[in-house]
């Protein structure tokens, strides 16, 4: 089987297309596997990571209000579609998975145009905007909850629940090599603090406010900021402070839950389901 997958913009669409290359994979190993992305956003660095081909397309969302990239989004979508057209020519898949994002929109267009089987993958109980204008065209959509007819047709819909990579399900580190990693001590309560992939600004202010009172209390925390507030937030993780590991994206969560006795997070409907499982 050649399966091409596109989903990006955030770890909410990106983790769970990786879930489905590896599930894939587990179950034919000689799946060959191509994702699409868009360029410069955070897939294209952590795809690679997890060890899979990605092509990145010029696309990108709309502003809410006028802007230059509303101008140029037009261009960005015909270039998109061509792109799209090539990789699918190149790459001749057997079956094209869209997991939301941007880049997923032409990409699955693309694909139902082109006769492939299709099938998006929803990870929310609100629908994303890309899934909701592609779903009168792909034959199939996967969702984590029940009532999604409310936004999909009902005779498309298989309830899947949402897939979660096999490093959280099926990965269980031992608590003092996780703190260790982080430069933490395991013996000393840990609290995970986490918004989303690319942070959360209240959520950030308010642990900022907190950071001393945190370590008086005898806490330890492992603060995922998001790259966007890292460098206001740097010095909330000075030397005078060790029991607070601030970093822009936590890369190994299997090792942040596993040191943790805590979270505390916007928790996104990935995270929801990570934390079910664990």
């Amino acid at each position: 089987m050649k399966i091409i997958i596109s989903g990006g913009g955030s770890g909410g669409h990106i983790f769970p297309a990786i879930a489905i290359a590896e599930a894939l994979q587990a179950r034919q190993p000689e799946t060959e596997l191509l994702f699409v992305g868009a360029r410069g956003r955070m897939e294209m660095e952590k795809v690679p990571q997890a060890g899979y081909p990605i092509e990145g397309l010029w696309i990108s969302g709309l502003q809410r209000r006028l802007t230059l990239d509303n101008l140029s989004f037009p261009f960005k979508v015909i270039s998109s579609l061509r792109r799209s057209r090539q990789l699918l020519r190149e790459f001749q898949p057997d079956v094209a998975v869209g997991t939301g994002g941007y880049a997923s929109g032409p990409l699955l267009y693309a694909a139902a145009r082109h006769g492939l089987p299709t099938l998006i993958q929803e990870q929310n109980a609100y629908a994303g905007l890309t899934n909701k204008l592609l779903a009168g065209r792909v034959d199939k959509v996967c969702v984590a909850f029940p009532g999604m007819e409310r936004y999909f047709p009902a005779d498309k819909l298989v309830l899947t629940g949402n897939p979660v990579r096999e490093v959280i399900q099926n990965t269980r580190p031992d608590r003092a090599a996780a703190a260790a990693h982080f430069g933490l001590r395991p013996d000393r309560p840990t609290l995970l603090i986490v918004g989303g992939s690319q942070g959360a600004g209240t959520l950030n202010e308010a642990i900022a406010g907190a950071t001393e009172r945190i370590e008086r209390a005898g806490l330890q925390i492992i603060w995922q900021c998001g790259a966007y507030y890292a460098d206001r937030y740097r010095d909330c993780a000075s030397s005078k402070l060790e029991t607070v590991k601030l970093l822009p994206f936590v890369d190994r969560m299997e090792l942040a839950y596993a040191a943790s006795d805590l979270v505390a997070c916007r928790a996104g409907a990935l995270t929801i389901a990570e934390l079910c499982l664990l």
